[in-house]
Protein backbone atom coordinates (compact mmCIF):
# COMPACT_ATOMS: atom_id res chain seq x y z
CA UNK A 1 0.00 0.00 0.00
CA UNK A 2 1.13 3.54 -0.65
CA UNK A 3 1.03 6.25 2.11
CA UNK A 4 0.40 10.08 0.88
CA UNK A 5 0.13 12.43 3.69
CA UNK A 6 -3.14 14.61 3.92
CA UNK A 7 -1.91 18.06 4.15
CA UNK A 8 -0.40 21.47 2.96
CA UNK A 9 2.48 22.16 6.17
CA UNK A 10 5.71 21.13 4.13
CA UNK A 11 7.44 21.19 6.88
CA UNK A 12 5.29 17.97 8.36
CA UNK A 13 6.34 17.15 4.68
CA UNK A 14 9.54 17.59 4.64
CA UNK A 15 9.78 15.69 8.36
CA UNK A 16 8.31 12.45 6.79
CA UNK A 17 9.79 12.02 2.93
CA UNK A 18 12.73 12.11 4.94
CA UNK A 19 11.17 8.97 6.89
CA UNK A 20 11.29 6.89 2.82
CA UNK A 21 7.83 6.23 3.55
CA UNK A 22 5.81 8.74 1.43
CA UNK A 23 4.59 7.93 -1.82
CA UNK A 24 2.79 10.85 -2.13
CA UNK A 25 0.92 14.22 -1.25
CA UNK A 26 -2.97 14.95 -0.59
CA UNK A 27 -4.13 18.92 -0.10
CA UNK A 28 -7.29 20.99 -0.90
CA UNK A 29 -8.51 24.40 -0.54
CA UNK A 30 -9.18 24.24 3.21
CA UNK A 31 -5.34 22.71 4.14
CA UNK A 32 -3.76 25.26 1.66
CA UNK A 33 -5.65 28.50 3.19
CA UNK A 34 -4.15 27.14 7.06
CA UNK A 35 -0.97 27.25 5.51
CA UNK A 36 -1.89 30.77 4.84
CA UNK A 37 0.87 31.21 2.32
CA UNK A 38 0.09 31.71 -1.70
CA UNK A 39 -1.80 28.62 -3.15
CA UNK A 40 0.92 28.13 -6.24
CA UNK A 41 3.85 28.68 -4.05
CA UNK A 42 3.19 25.87 -1.59
CA UNK A 43 2.10 23.37 -4.83
CA UNK A 44 5.62 24.08 -6.23
CA UNK A 45 7.35 23.52 -3.34
CA UNK A 46 5.28 20.52 -2.23
CA UNK A 47 5.99 19.17 -5.83
CA UNK A 48 9.66 19.48 -5.35
CA UNK A 49 9.78 17.40 -1.94
CA UNK A 50 8.68 14.68 -3.32
CA UNK A 51 8.19 12.91 -6.42
CA UNK A 52 5.29 11.25 -5.89
CA UNK A 53 1.60 12.30 -7.55
CA UNK A 54 0.74 15.86 -5.50
CA UNK A 55 -3.08 16.23 -5.31
CA UNK A 56 -4.04 20.10 -6.13
CA UNK A 57 -7.54 20.63 -6.24
CA UNK A 58 -9.97 22.83 -8.50
CA UNK A 59 -12.27 25.39 -7.05
CA UNK A 60 -14.63 25.98 -9.83
CA UNK A 61 -17.42 23.80 -10.47
CA UNK A 62 -18.60 24.04 -13.85
CA UNK A 63 -17.26 22.00 -16.15
CA UNK A 64 -15.27 24.78 -18.08
CA UNK A 65 -13.72 26.31 -15.46
CA UNK A 66 -12.36 23.24 -14.32
CA UNK A 67 -11.03 23.05 -17.23
CA UNK A 68 -9.17 25.54 -16.82
CA UNK A 69 -8.46 25.17 -13.86
CA UNK A 70 -6.90 21.95 -13.89
CA UNK A 71 -5.19 22.62 -17.07
CA UNK A 72 -3.29 25.23 -15.11
CA UNK A 73 -2.48 23.39 -11.63
CA UNK A 74 -1.60 20.88 -14.13
CA UNK A 75 1.50 23.11 -15.58
CA UNK A 76 3.28 23.43 -11.94
CA UNK A 77 5.10 19.86 -12.22
CA UNK A 78 4.71 16.57 -13.36
CA UNK A 79 3.56 14.83 -10.68
CA UNK A 80 0.48 17.20 -10.33
CA UNK A 81 -2.90 14.98 -10.00
CA UNK A 82 -5.61 17.14 -10.47
CA UNK A 83 -8.30 16.36 -7.53
CA UNK A 84 -11.81 17.10 -9.53
CA UNK A 85 -15.16 16.56 -7.13
CA UNK A 86 -17.49 13.20 -8.44
CA UNK A 87 -19.88 15.56 -10.29
CA UNK A 88 -20.83 15.34 -13.53
CA UNK A 89 -18.88 18.06 -14.68
CA UNK A 90 -15.98 17.30 -12.54
CA UNK A 91 -16.13 13.65 -14.54
CA UNK A 92 -15.94 15.55 -17.96
CA UNK A 93 -12.58 17.15 -16.70
CA UNK A 94 -11.50 14.25 -15.51
CA UNK A 95 -11.98 12.73 -19.09
CA UNK A 96 -10.42 15.52 -20.64
CA UNK A 97 -8.32 15.94 -18.24
CA UNK A 98 -6.75 12.47 -18.09
CA UNK A 99 -7.21 12.04 -21.88
CA UNK A 100 -4.65 14.37 -22.10
CA UNK A 101 -2.47 12.13 -20.07
CA UNK A 102 -2.80 14.08 -16.59
CA UNK A 103 -3.03 11.92 -13.59
CA UNK A 104 -6.82 12.60 -11.85
CA UNK A 105 -7.96 12.39 -8.67
CA UNK A 106 -12.11 12.08 -8.40
CA UNK A 107 -12.57 13.33 -4.82
CA UNK A 108 -15.85 12.91 -2.59
CA UNK A 109 -16.65 9.30 -3.46
CA UNK A 110 -19.31 8.04 -1.39
CA UNK A 111 -20.69 4.89 -3.44
CA UNK A 112 -19.44 2.20 -5.28
CA UNK A 113 -21.84 3.38 -8.16
CA UNK A 114 -19.63 6.47 -8.41
CA UNK A 115 -16.36 5.07 -8.44
CA UNK A 116 -17.44 3.00 -11.55
CA UNK A 117 -18.23 6.37 -13.49
CA UNK A 118 -15.11 7.88 -12.36
CA UNK A 119 -12.87 4.68 -13.58
CA UNK A 120 -14.82 5.10 -16.94
CA UNK A 121 -13.78 8.63 -17.21
CA UNK A 122 -10.29 7.30 -17.06
CA UNK A 123 -9.58 8.58 -13.23
CA UNK A 124 -6.04 7.94 -11.95
CA UNK A 125 -7.57 7.61 -8.27
CA UNK A 126 -10.27 7.33 -6.60
CA UNK A 127 -11.52 8.58 -3.15
CA UNK A 128 -13.46 7.28 -0.98
CA UNK A 129 -14.04 8.84 2.37
CA UNK A 130 -14.48 6.49 5.19
CA UNK A 131 -14.92 8.68 7.79
CA UNK A 132 -17.01 10.93 6.70
CA UNK A 133 -19.44 7.76 6.01
CA UNK A 134 -18.51 6.27 9.50
CA UNK A 135 -19.66 9.73 11.17
CA UNK A 136 -22.47 9.40 9.00
CA UNK A 137 -23.60 5.98 10.64
CA UNK A 138 -22.78 3.98 7.36
CA UNK A 139 -19.59 1.55 6.73
CA UNK A 140 -16.81 3.67 5.16
CA UNK A 141 -14.94 0.07 5.11
CA UNK A 142 -17.83 -1.98 3.33
CA UNK A 143 -17.65 0.97 0.77
CA UNK A 144 -13.63 0.32 0.47
CA UNK A 145 -14.38 -3.60 0.28
CA UNK A 146 -16.83 -3.31 -2.30
CA UNK A 147 -14.99 -0.71 -5.01
CA UNK A 148 -12.20 -2.76 -4.54
CA UNK A 149 -13.62 -6.02 -6.01
CA UNK A 150 -15.72 -4.14 -8.49
CA UNK A 151 -12.52 -3.12 -9.44
CA UNK A 152 -10.67 -6.28 -9.83
CA UNK A 153 -13.37 -8.24 -12.37
CA UNK A 154 -12.18 -5.79 -14.37
CA UNK A 155 -8.57 -5.43 -15.28
CA UNK A 156 -9.34 -2.55 -17.60
CA UNK A 157 -9.84 -0.42 -15.22
CA UNK A 158 -6.46 1.30 -13.90
CA UNK A 159 -7.99 3.70 -11.30
CA UNK A 160 -6.35 3.08 -7.66
CA UNK A 161 -8.79 3.36 -4.59
CA UNK A 162 -6.99 5.95 -2.71
CA UNK A 163 -8.84 5.56 1.06
CA UNK A 164 -9.11 9.61 2.39
CA UNK A 165 -10.94 10.57 5.23
CA UNK A 166 -8.57 8.27 7.54
CA UNK A 167 -9.42 8.25 11.10
CA UNK A 168 -7.07 6.02 12.46
CA UNK A 169 -4.37 3.02 12.13
CA UNK A 170 -7.40 0.46 11.67
CA UNK A 171 -8.61 2.07 8.87
CA UNK A 172 -5.10 2.02 7.20
CA UNK A 173 -4.47 -1.64 8.31
CA UNK A 174 -8.18 -2.70 7.16
CA UNK A 175 -8.12 -1.52 3.92
CA UNK A 176 -4.48 -2.61 3.10
CA UNK A 177 -6.20 -6.33 4.14
CA UNK A 178 -8.74 -5.25 1.37
CA UNK A 179 -6.20 -4.32 -1.07
CA UNK A 180 -6.88 -0.75 -1.36
CA UNK A 181 -3.54 0.73 -3.11
CA UNK A 182 -3.66 4.09 -1.60
CA UNK A 183 -4.02 5.61 2.09
CA UNK A 184 -3.95 9.18 2.53
CA UNK A 185 -3.47 10.36 6.07
CA UNK A 186 -3.07 13.27 8.41
CA UNK A 187 0.42 13.27 9.44
CA UNK A 188 -0.55 12.40 13.10
CA UNK A 189 -2.26 9.17 11.42
CA UNK A 190 1.48 8.26 9.74
CA UNK A 191 2.81 8.84 12.81
CA UNK A 192 0.66 6.92 14.99
CA UNK A 193 1.70 3.53 12.92
CA UNK A 194 4.86 3.55 14.67
CA UNK A 195 3.00 3.14 18.22
CA UNK A 196 2.96 0.14 20.14
CA UNK A 197 3.75 0.57 23.74
CA UNK A 198 5.36 -2.92 23.51
CA UNK A 199 7.70 -1.65 21.52
CA UNK A 200 8.41 1.31 23.19
CA UNK A 201 8.90 -1.36 26.54
CA UNK A 202 10.93 -3.17 24.75
CA UNK A 203 13.27 -0.07 23.57
CA UNK A 204 13.48 0.80 27.42
CA UNK A 205 14.42 -2.49 28.55
CA UNK A 206 17.48 -2.79 25.38
CA UNK A 207 18.31 0.98 26.52
CA UNK A 208 18.85 -0.26 30.41
CA UNK A 209 20.86 -2.98 29.90
CA UNK A 210 22.76 -1.03 27.04
CA UNK A 211 23.55 1.73 29.56
CA UNK A 212 24.32 -1.14 32.50
CA UNK A 213 27.45 -2.32 30.33
CA UNK A 214 29.11 1.48 30.40
CA UNK A 215 30.17 1.09 26.54
CA UNK A 216 29.54 2.97 23.69
CA UNK A 217 29.52 2.55 20.16
CA UNK A 218 30.77 5.89 19.34
CA UNK A 219 33.64 5.63 21.38
CA UNK A 220 34.70 2.61 20.06
CA UNK A 221 34.40 3.92 16.65
CA UNK A 222 36.77 6.92 17.29
CA UNK A 223 39.18 4.58 18.87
Amino acid sequence: MKFFVDTADTKEIRELAATGLLDGVTTNPSLVAKSGRDFFEVLEEICEIVEGPVSAEVTATDHETMLKEGKALAKLAGNIAVKVPLTVDGLKTCKALSSEGTMVNVTLCFSAGQAILAAKAGATFISPFVGRLDDAGADGLQLISEIVDIYNQYPAFTTEVLVASVRGPLHVIESAKMGAHVATLPPAVLRGLFNHPLTDKGLAAFLKDWEGTGQSILDRLKG
